[in-house]
């Protein structure tokens, strides 16, 4: 009994103690600047209307792009697969978790035989008087067994658990975030799109009223043929530009469809009416680099496998030592008739404790947890490196917004100059004091100049989309469960 008492005490005082084998898990510092290099020029952006961090769409002040980001939030595919990745994780997480709990099971049976007289068994017994060669037997069994986690490596799996489902739960916001970002980066530029189109036909219509009036002076000898030729070739020029905006247009509304997860050419309809350009609005929540460690799933995402390799090293070094079970069985057993399955006589019941060691089997535990730290250092670099390039993409972006704003209203105000000068000329060459040279070449600045600022106010309202994606706004972070 002396063993056995001793056994007892180790295996309490190591349960009651909570000890685990392996490596305690601390999040890693991550070394970040106080400040954004150009949060000072963002948030001192003119913008008409402030947006939300939680719903940041509904401050361009589109109802259309705000109906599409909802919809694409409800029922994209991509977000489908993140929501069914973490059921998945969860499950996993109840699976290590029963893990630490007894188990049970019930089972019974019931048996007729008929025994051979040709095996040696059946030669002895068919010399018994009344030998019977039927056989019947009946059996029900209540079984319970208990790995005792003593060392600590069912625990350490349980936290590896729970800490891949906080990451695939972070990976469906990572996800939603991107749908958000990626349907109203899609609309912005299918509204880019549908306005230099507009600009294009419009260039068009003044070429083609150009070269009639050519043609029309050339008919009565005011005009040389060369420049009805040159008034053609600047049409042509104008007019191959219109199927390039078409096909990119077309391809714009249909991937729009995709991330609502409906067929291509389901909201054509929709959306044939060209549209403004949505507005950037102002963005007053940028918060600080260190902000991202919490407001950035995909970091969370990596920060959460980190912690899971940690666990999992515990779980490899918990096979250096015993692993302790007990066992029990409590039933009945008979093998007269099936009457006499519960009497007393056909009672039985077994307790056994178990142990199971790998003890000439260290090699190989070795390498699992080298391959275990392997993993966890390749985690903390992907973890840093996130970090890093989260930082990256806030900068990138404050930087596309505000240049990309400066140069919208830069070609703004170049537009309406060249606008005037293009009327001018070409008033003047009706009056005969302006050549039709200095027509063509207004024309070609004023359309140069109007695609390029429908451009830039696509461009810079496309940024303000990744500044949002990139400081992590659409999700509140949820409260990290304890391991």
């Amino acid at each position: 009994m002396f063993p056995l008492r001793t056994l007892a005490l180790v295996v309490s005082s190591a349960l009651l103690a909570g000890c685990a084998v392996g490596p305690d898990y601390h999040r890693p510092d991550a070394p970040l600047p106080e400040r954004y290099q150009a949060q000072s020029a963002v948030q001192q952006r003119s913008a008409s209307r402030p947006a939300s961090f939680a719903v940041w769409w509904d401050g361009f002040g589109d109802p259309l792009l705000s109906q599409y980001v909802t919809d694409a939030l409800a029922q994209n595919l991509d977000l489908a697969q993140a929501t069914a990745r973490m059921a998945q994780s969860r499950a996993g997480l109840g699976a290590a978790t029963a893990a630490l709990l007894p188990s049970g099971n019930v089972s019974g049976q019931a048996a007729r035989a008929y025994q051979s007289a040709e095996t040696p068994l059946g030669q002895v017994l068919s010399a018994t008087p009344d030998y019977n060669r039927y056989g019947n037997s009946y059996e029900t069994d209540l079984n319970a067994s208990w790995e005792i986690d003593v060392f600590g490596g069912l625990r350490r799996g349980r936290q590896a658990a729970l800490a891949d489902y906080q990451a695939s739960e972070a990976g469906v916001a990572a996800t939603r975030l991107a749908v958000a970002a990626q349907t109203a980066d899609t609309y912005i530029t299918l509204r880019g799109l549908q306005t230099r189109l507009s600009i294009a036909e419009k260039q068009v219509s003044t070429q083609q009223e150009l070269l009639e009036k050519v043609q029309l002076l050339n008919a009565k000898g005011l005009a040389p043929a060369y420049q009805v030729r040159q008034t053609e070739g600047e049409l042509a020029q104008v007019q191959a530009t219109v199927p390039v905006l078409r096909t990119g247009l077309d391809a714009a509304m249909n991937a729009l469809d995709v991330m609502l997860g409906t067929p291509p050419g389901t909201h054509r309809s929709q959306l044939a009416l060209p549209g403004a350009i949505p507005q950037a609005p102002q963005i007053t929540s940028t918060g600080t680099p260190a902000d991202l460690l919490r407001r950035r799933p995909d970091i969370i995402v990596a920060e959460r496998h980190l912690a899971a390799s940690s666990a999992r090293i515990g779980v490899a070094v918990s096979e250096y030592y015993p692993k302790f079970s007990l066992s029990a069985l409590l039933g009945s057993a008979t093998a007269v008739s099936g009457d006499n399955l519960f009497s007393g006589g056909a009672s039985q019941s077994a307790a056994v404790l178990g142990l199971r060691w790998r003890l000439f089997d260290f090699g190989r535990i070795n390498a699992q947890i080298d391959q275990a730290k392997g993993q966890e250092a390749e985690a903390l670099a992907a973890y840093r490196l996130s970090v890093l390039r989260a930082t990256e993409d806030v900068e990138n972006a404050f930087s596309a917004l505000v240049n990309r704003e400066t140069q919208a209203a830069t070609l703004t105000r170049g537009e309406t100059a060249l606008a005037s000068a293009r009327q001018s000329s070409f008033i003047a060459y009706r009056q005969g004091t302006a050549s039709l040279m200095d027509v063509l070449h207004n024309d070609e600045n004023l359309l140069q100049a109007s695609d390029a600022r429908a451009q830039a106010q696509t461009e810079s309202a496309r940024a303000a989309v990744a500044t949002f994606r990139a400081l992590g706004g659409g999700w509140q972070p949820p409260e990290t469960a304890t391991p």
